[in-house]
């Protein structure tokens, strides 16, 4: 039965293809295509958006880092403060300077 097909399907070849009215094919994109045309800039409000959130969340990172930044700064300051004021005591009990 198979042999048949075979025959039938390789003597008349071009009587027995299926005729389409129209072909559809897959459009190949690449990673990060939105299908929107690229005419000099990015028009497409998607791709906008996407940038504009992470930029957004890359400042509020930062932004978190710094405050962590200026806390930790304060924190050593306030450490070098009392040395500061320890090593001013030592010096008074000692003798060390006529106040």
């Amino acid at each position: 039965m198979y042999r048949q097909y075979i025959v039938k399907a390789s003597s008349g070849l071009t009587t027995y293809a299926p005729r389409r009215a129209f072909a559809t094919s897959l459009r190949v994109m690449g990673e990060g295509d939105t299908g929107a045309p690229r005419l000099g800039g990015s028009n497409d409000p998607f791709v906008k958006r996407e940038k504009a959130n992470e930029d957004f969340s890359i400042k509020r990172r930062e932004k978190e880092k710094l405050l962590e930044l200026k806390k930790k700064l304060a924190q050593q300051q306030e450490h070098l403060k009392q040395l500061s004021d320890h090593i001013d005591d030592l010096t008074r009990e000692q003798g060390g300077e006529h106040n």
